[in-house]
Formats: structure tokens, C-alpha cells, sequence
């Protein structure tokens, strides 16, 4: 029987590759994404490859479209058994230059959407018995990045999350947590992030403006001179969502390049997958 997999924020990115390499891996996938006139492309790749994938609309800032997403997924198939909590935006801004609004916004899209995700599988999956939740995070989940200080407040708090839930949901119903963090990844997200960062062309103004230049300065001399791979493909990091799928005992977390683990060493080193941390947690609070 294949294993049902519902993956978010799959119109572009990591989430349009995960899409596809899940059903030429054998998976029943259900691709959602906010806005089905961006699916067209999606669409062409499931019919070139004669794929078992569904679209359906789901979008993660509001609750009742999550539901309904999986509430058609379980009248279908009965299960859920992977959720692939994917969707999410880049936003680079300093806190002093955000609205309230981009404030809440970029909580919702790249923290809260994951919790009210899992919020609606958990009950399916806990009277299975089985489950597993894999969250995109981010290296900027571990260590805070110039600019990036909402959008890494949001990725610090789903491994926050994670852990916790990881603590005991794993032993008492068979649901396993695993949190995939990459480093740059060279898709859609990045144009994404500028975008709806911009404000009249321009990513930073004031006394913020040379210090972002030179933020983006260095990002751009690390691309071109690190002999590490800094910015990876959607497709290298679907594989590595792909690998955490397919193993009986996942990491609790884990980098998706060399790049990426290098930067989180300090917080990594010791306990690089991160059970050691959850086993802790179990044994002072449970």
C-alpha cells in the first residue's frame, strides 16, 4: 500500500520537487499550494511523468483551509502518513523597517501554518498509530542572521516546537518529528524574499542601507568563493526530505549541506541530530 504523503507550499521550490521525486519514489502524494493558478507547471511535470499526485488548495495562514485540505485527504484515502510541512517565505528587513503587518505575516506563513498543520493530521495520525511530520526549517532556525531576525524568530520557533512535541508524541502514538534545515537554496524563495521586502525598490533605507549592502555583499562573495556548495536546488534538498521520510529512525533534525552544517556547529556538535536533546527533555519533564 503506498504511504500517503501531504506536502505544502508546492507550487515553486522545494515543495514542487518534493512533489515529484515523493510519486517517482512510489508515494500517493497530495501537492497543495494557496493559489492553484500557479499549479499549471505542476501540472505538466504529473502528466509528462504519469504521476500519482493530486493538487488541492491549502493555505497555511488560514485554519479552515488547512482542515478542509485534510479532511479531503482522509475522506480519499483514510490516512495521512507523512505531512511535509513546506510552505513558507523569505523576509529580510530589519525589525525597526517592518510593519506590523509584514510582522505578522511573515509569523504566520513560516511558523504558525506548520503548528495549525500538524494541529489538523495529529488526530488522524494518532489513531493510526503512525505518522511522521517533517518541518522545513532553516539554518537561520539555529543561528540568527543579520536582517533575517523575524524570519529567524519563526524558524526558531518550529524547532521549538518540534522538540517539544518529539518528546512525546514519538514514544506514546508512533508519530516521529524531524525538522530539515537547509542554507541558501537557489529558488523561487529567494526572489520571493526581495519582493516582498522591497518598498519602492528599495531593501533597506537610512542608516540601515550601507550595513545591508554590505550583508548582501558578503552573501554574494561567499556564494562565489566558498569551496563549499552554499546555495543548493530545490531537488538536493527534496532528496534530503526524501532520506528522513524513508528512515525508520529520522534525526530530529538535520542540515541539508556541508554549508549548512558548518554554519550550526557551535549548536550542532555535540548533539548533531538532535535526540540526545530530546532524550533529555523526556527524561527531566516526563
Amino acid at each position: 500500500m503506498k504511504r500517503v504523503v501531504l506536502i505544502t507550499g508546492t507550487s515553486s521550490g522545494v515543495g514542487f520537487e518534493s512533489s515529484l521525486l515523493f510519486a517517482e519514489k512510489g508515494y500517493k502524494v497530495y501537492a497543495s499550494m494557496r493559489n492553484l493558478k500557479k499549479a499549471d507547471r505542476l501540472r505538466e511535470k504529473i502528466e509528462e511523468g504519469n504521476l500519482d499526485v493530486d493538487i488541492l488548495e491549502l493555505d497555511v495562514t488560514k485554519v479552515d483551509s488547512i482542515k478542509a485540505a485534510v479532511d479531503t485527504i482522509i475522506g480519499k484515502e483514510g490516512r495521512i502518513d507523512v505531512l511535509i510541512n513546506n510552505a513558507g517565505a523569505g523576509f529580510a528587513k530589519a525589525v525597526e523597517q517592518a510593519s506590523e503587518e509584514e510582522v505578522r505575516w511573515v509569523t504566520e506563513v513560516n511558523y504558525l501554518g506548520t503548528v495549525f498543520c500538524t494541529q489538523a493530521v495529529m488526530p488522524h495520525m494518532r489513531k493510526q498509530r503512525s505518522g511522521q511530520i517533517i518541518n522545513l526549517s532553516s539554518v537561520g532556525g539555529l543561528v540568527g542572521q543579520p536582517f533575517n531576525e523575524l524570519y529567524c524568530a519563526a524558524k526558531f520557533a518550529i524547532e521549538g516546537f518540534a522538540e517539544g512535541l518529539a518528546a512525546y508524541v514519538t514514544d506514546a502514538f508512533n508519530i516521529k518529528i524531524s525538522n530539515v534545515e537547509p542554507g541558501g537554496i537557489s529558488t523561487e524563495f529567494m526572489n520571493s524574499a526581495v519582493e516582498k521586502t522591497a518598498v519602492d525598490g528599495k531593501l533597506a533605507s537610512g542608516e540601515y542601507l550601507p550595513i545591508f549592502e554590505r550583508y548582501l555583499a558578503g552573501n554574494q562573495q561567499r556564494a562565489a568563493e566558498s569551496e563549499e556548495q552554499v546555495y543548493q536546488t530545490g531537488r538536493e534538498v527534496a532528496e534530503v526530505v526524501l532520506d528522513v521520510a524513508e528512515n525508520e529512525n529520522p534525526p530530529m533534525r538535520i542540515r541539508t549541506s556541508e554549508w549548512a552544517q558548518n554554519l550550526c556547529e557551535l549548536k550542532t556538535k555535540a548533539d548533531p541530530d538532535g535526540n540526545k536533546l530530546v532524550d533529555q527533555i523526556k527524561r527531566s519533564f516526563l
